[in-house]
């Protein structure tokens, strides 16, 4: 199992639509990318907004999904005014 994590940093002036991201892009997700699950994080502590974990059974189903992500990155600004970090991992355990 392949897991990508999008993970949205605080800093001084950041905005984020959590019940736009959980709806609205998270379809946008699901329609395009088609991961086998997702699982959204909201931030109480630490150094993230949130983040959003897509999970793939393989790196070639990552590789298409991430092949078909034009929209769902179109549609980021709909949501926050923050620059993403990424993580790939293979889920272990």
């Amino acid at each position: 199992m392949i897991r990508v994590s999008v993970m949205y940093p605080k800093s001084e002036g950041a905005t984020f639509d959590m019940d736009y991201y959980k709806t609205t892009h998270m379809e946008i997700i699901d329609r395009t990318m088609k991961p086998t699950k997702w699982e959204i994080d909201s931030g109480m502590d630490g150094p993230y907004i949130a983040i959003g974990h897509l999970f793939f059974e393989s790196p070639d189903a990552m590789g298409a999904a991430l092949g078909s992500a034009g929209e769902a990155t179109a549609d980021i600004p709909n949501f926050t005014n923050t620059e993403a970090a990424f993580q790939i991992s293979e889920v272990v355990a």
